[in-house]
């Protein structure tokens, strides 16, 4: 599928996420047909960059990296690869101080708008602009005026659990209660990834609907 979000290099310890309950081969966690690597603590931390098919280039400012030419594994489609039941990167929330700018960005690379919409935030209101790289939404989220002071950056993760039950109990004090979240039919719960030596926000997130008929 084209501009298919591949690879996540992210700035973790692996043996916190192996702590959380993921499945990490060496320095890699395989979802589907993304594949995060965990590139150690000594350097910088957060999402250092990421691959989509199709682009050759860095996008807003988001590092592209190279393709290693990995085999990637078939999806755990149950998630009982990951004891905590997570399966699946849902969406990809990207952060901008422009949101017209950065939708442009990815529009330039090949990449479409799905939608445009606004959200109430603890900080105010906030724009939204949603785009698919393959099956893995990228969520860009901005003020709705423009602002020079913010640089563009991946701030977080929505995973997808086959049972949030099952990741409650794997994550224990380290995940709050399931809430309804704003798809309908569909629960979220929070991750104390700071308490995990985590350094991506994440939230976990149960099926789409259409996914358990």
């Amino acid at each position: 599928m084209a501009h298919a979000l591949k690879r996540l290099v992210i700035g973790d310890d692996p043996d916190a996420w192996r702590t959380a309950g993921f499945s990490v081969i060496g320095n890699e966690i395989v979802f589907g047909k993304v594949t995060v690597e965990l590139a150690g603590t000594s350097g910088a931390r957060g999402v250092l960059g990421w691959r989509i098919d199709g682009v050759a280039s860095d996008v807003a400012g988001i590092r592209t990296v190279p393709s290693a030419g990995e085999v990637v594994s078939p999806a755990p489609r149950s998630g009982l690869d990951n004891t905590n039941a997570i399966f699946a990167i849902d969406h990809v929330v990207v952060e901008t101080g422009d949101l017209d700018q950065t939708v442009r960005d990815f529009v330039e690379v090949g990449m479409s708008e799905r939608r445009r919409g606004q959200i109430t935030t603890p900080h105010g209101e906030r724009g939204q602009s949603f785009l698919w790289a393959g099956r893995v939404i990228i969520e860009i989220v901005g003020p709705i005026e423009a602002r020079s002071d913010q640089r563009v950056g991946i701030w977080g993760l929505a995973l997808v659990s086959a049972n949030l039950q099952t990741t409650s109990h794997v994550l224990a004090e380290n995940i709050s209660e399931p809430r309804d979240a704003i798809q309908p039919g569909r629960k979220i719960a929070t991750v104390n990834h700071r308490a995990l030596d985590i350094s991506v926000p994440i939230v976990v997130m149960s099926p789409h609907v259409a996914e358990l008929l």
